[in-house]
């Protein structure tokens, strides 16, 4: 545990069981798209904005399954964790938790492409110039809200520019229920930094979350996360 989370057990300042008896899944990380046996594409993704949602869904009183790409942290204690590698093995893991699941979070930076066919030897260098060709990734966000009963879907947009235009779109191309957004081109936080800051997206509102380290954060979101999952079991 974080020397906050024993500080506040230890206090007696817990957080009220708002989401006793819900199961969310989450996924953290990114994804890797191997290439040949030694190589493969990916992104910065820390995987510790994920791993912040997942220890405060906990926190909340809900049961955590967290599916995470490749990553160097210590799994949350208390939740369940699912390691993958690829965004076609990340979607797997997912749709497997989709009939009990009552929360899902994409937090997640899936790769969208993967090579059309991994070489099987190492590729050697030769020419200037080497060619690859890309295939789609299948699209767990859009899949998962998608469902013939989807559960209430939290999406993420990292993004580098239009942050607010192109999260609207992405909420309303998906048919999420919100969408948390940040802005990656600033490398004080986002991608590998211990802190972040997000602009909160749903179909009535939105909210802006300032720059804080990402438990904090995390704790946050969930607490809107609570309140709009329960509106929307009441609509």
């Amino acid at each position: 545990l974080e020397p906050e989370e024993i500080a506040d057990f230890l206090f007696g300042v817990l957080p009220e069981q708002i989401l006793a008896g819900t199961k969310i899944t989450i996924t953290a990380g990114p994804t890797r798209e191997e290439i040949d046996p030694v190589r493969y594409i990916s992104n910065h993704s820390s995987g510790k904005m994920g791993y912040a949602l997942a220890t405060a869904a906990e926190e909340l009183g809900a049961k955590v399954t967290l599916i995470s790409g490749p990553v160097n942290i210590a799994p949350p204690a208390k939740v369940t964790v699912v390691c993958v590698s690829s965004a076609q093995q990340m979607h797997d893991a997912v749709m497997q938790t989709t009939d009990e699941c009552d929360i899902f979070i994409g937090c997640a930076a899936v790769a969208d492409y993967r090579v059309q066919q991994k070489i099987a030897q190492k590729i050697k260098k030769s020419d200037d110039k080497l060619t690859l060709t890309f295939v789609k990734n299948p699209d767990i966000l859009h899949d998962v809200a998608h469902l013939a009963k989807p559960p209430f879907t939290l999406g993420f947009a990292a993004e580098t520019q239009n942050l607010r235009e192109y999260a609207l779109g992405k909420m309303q191309r998906k048919k999420l229920n919100m969408i948390a957004a940040n802005d990656v081109s600033d490398s004080k936080i986002g991608f590998n930094s211990e802190k972040n800051a997000l602009t909160v997206f749903w179909s009535k509102g939105e909210k802006t979350l300032e720059v804080a380290d990402k438990l904090s954060l995390a704790k946050q979101l969930m607490q809107i996360v609570a309140q709009r999952y329960q509106e929307n079991i009441k609509d």
